[in-house]
């Protein structure tokens, strides 16, 4: 049944249309034929040509609308004769037919383009999407309802307003720009302007330079733009490179030694230039001697002499290589080492000193007043005067025994003269004398230096009177009784003597007592025989 109606309707259709081509010349027949059978209104943009199908179409040759569809759209002919373009560069495009891709006849507002934006391949195209520009929407660059062909290729169609140069080097902004950032410039200075920008003009904006973006006629001798910085203020001249590098103001290339034939080194190394010169320093001349610059600085006050360099270095004033074991044949040990020159060298360098000898420079110092002679260091170290002293009191005429080790020289010498001071015991124990010089002076008869107490005179082996029984335990002063003359203690050796008042018998017995009486007591008698 469907099918019967179908045949019906193709018939009926035939038939109309025969009809109507009889009606018709034969142009007319053929065009309103073909107005019947087109399947839709075309898009707006070709609606002037949807009454003549010719424009578009060659009856019967499909493969020939192609050309008619380039002879409207003249861009897309070029893009395919110039290789250039989506038309071109897409396989699909360039070897298939238009409609393939681009059907009309579906409506006045029908999308004949197509365009996925999101799956469209950029780089079908004569600008490829690189770098910053990935990160682009559409409409940064295309225009609404303009043709997408119609977009700026050139940087300058869309950073006109960002060219900080102000169109001064012309819109090739590719020639110096890349894609990633506006920063990342590649223009080769020294190729396109002769130029190298070295050291530290490498680091500068282009505007240091260039200033109100001015780049024709630009000045490139260093003094046209470092006048300012000039602290020379012109008197080495314009051409600073003689002397100065790129890298930066305080690196010379100017050899002193070569150039002058004196070498800049250690301290003189770090100088500025006007430290020494004055005036014009291309043209002056300046004294090579140390003195002619640091006479003011000498703190020998010339007495050294005017050869700084015999003693000091370059590096510094007290870096110093005069060896005075060497040279003076006197080493500065101790005290010494740390001693001004000036401290002994009083006159100029050229007056010798009176004497290496400790005296000769210390005899005002010599506390001793000569006394212990003129070799000082038989006792005296060179570190200081009172430490590290050598001097053996024991090889003198008075040891150092017992209590004496122990005392501080100045409990017997006052002064340092010391052979002034004396050598009796009572010169320095008068006060500790209990005896009161009843028992003489020579103290040593009975004491020893290891203490006063202990003493060792033995009353019966140096005398002549031995101290048995009552005498015995008897204090010295009990006979001792007035000072003695002499160093020997003399006194009568008679019992009357001591005892006369003692004498009951009023000397009728006379002198001996000792016939009748003991030693242990008066009222022991002896037996008589």
């Amino acid at each position: 049944m469907g099918g019967g109606k179908r045949c019906a309707t193709v018939l009926h259709t035939a038939v109309v249309v025969g009809a109507t081509l009889v009606s018709m010349d034969a142009r007319g027949q053929l065009q309103s034929f073909e107005r019947l059978v087109m399947p839709g209104p075309v898009i707006a943009g070709h609606a002037e040509y949807e009454g003549e199908c010719a424009s578009c179409h060659v009856r019967f040759e499909r493969q020939q609308q192609r050309d008619l569809c380039l002879d409207c759209h003249t861009e897309i002919a070029e893009d395919l004769r110039t290789g250039t373009g989506y038309h071109s560069l897409s396989a699909e495009a360039r070897e298939g037919s238009c409609g393939s891709c681009h059907a009309d006849h579906e409506g006045r507002d029908a999308d004949i383009v197509g365009l996925d934006v999101a799956t469209f391949d950029h780089g079908l195209t004569d600008f490829a999407l690189r770098d910053s520009h990935v990160d682009v929407i559409c409409e940064d660059c295309h225009v609404t309802d303009a043709p997408f062909h119609d977009a700026e290729a050139e940087c300058v169609g869309c950073h006109r307003d960002d060219d900080q140069h102000q169109g001064n080097l012309g819109e090739a902004c590719a020639d110096c720009h890349a894609e990633t950032t506006w920063s990342d410039a590649h223009y080769d200075h020294e190729l396109e302007s002769g130029y190298a920008l070295t050291g530290a003009h490498a680091r500068l904006v282009c505007v240091s330079c260039h200033v109100g973006e001015h780049y024709v006629d630009t000045p490139d001798q260093c003094i046209d733009c470092h006048r300012d910085d000039d602290t020379h203020m012109g008197t080495n001249g314009p051409e600073c490179r003689d002397c100065h590098a790129t890298t930066d103001w305080a690196e010379t290339l100017f050899d002193h030694f070569t150039r002058t034939g004196f070498a800049l080194t250690g301290g003189h190394s770090s100088l500025m230039c006007e430290s020494c010169h004055f005036g014009n320093k291309l043209e002056q001349k300046l004294e090579a001697e140390c003195v002619a610059c640091h006479s003011e600085d000498d703190a020998h006050a010339g007495i050294n002499g005017a050869e700084c360099a015999d003693c000091h270095r370059a590096t510094e004033w007290l870096d110093v290589t005069f060896d005075h074991a060497r040279d003076a044949e006197f080493a500065l040990n101790g005290a010494h080492a740390a001693l001004e020159c000036m401290a002994c060298h009083l006159q100029p360098v050229a007056v010798s000193l009176p004497a290496t000898e400790c005296v000769g420079c210390h005899l005002e110092d010599d506390p001793h007043e000569m006394q212990l002679g003129e070799d000082c260091g038989s006792c005296h170290a060179e570190l200081t005067w009172t430490d590290d002293l050598r001097f053996d009191h024991d090889l003198t005429r008075f040891p150092l025994l017992g209590k004496h080790a122990e005392v501080i020289c100045e409990d017997c010498h006052e002064t340092r003269a010391f052979h002034d001071t004396a050598e009796r015991c009572i010169d320095c124990h008068e006060e500790d004398d209990v005896h009161t010089a009843r028992l003489g002076a020579d103290c040593a008869l009975c004491h020893t230096p290891l203490d006063w107490g202990l003493w060792r005179f033995d009353h019966d082996a140096q005398t002549d009177f031995p101290l048995d029984g009552a005498h015995a335990g008897l204090d010295c002063h009990a006979c001792h009784r007035e000072p003695v003359a002499a160093a020997r203690i003399s006194l009568p050796g008679t019992c009357v003597s001591c005892h006369r008042s003692e004498d009951v018998h009023r000397g009728q017995f006379g002198d001996e007592c000792e016939q009748c009486h003991t030693t242990e007591s008066f009222d022991v008698l002896r037996t008589l025989r």
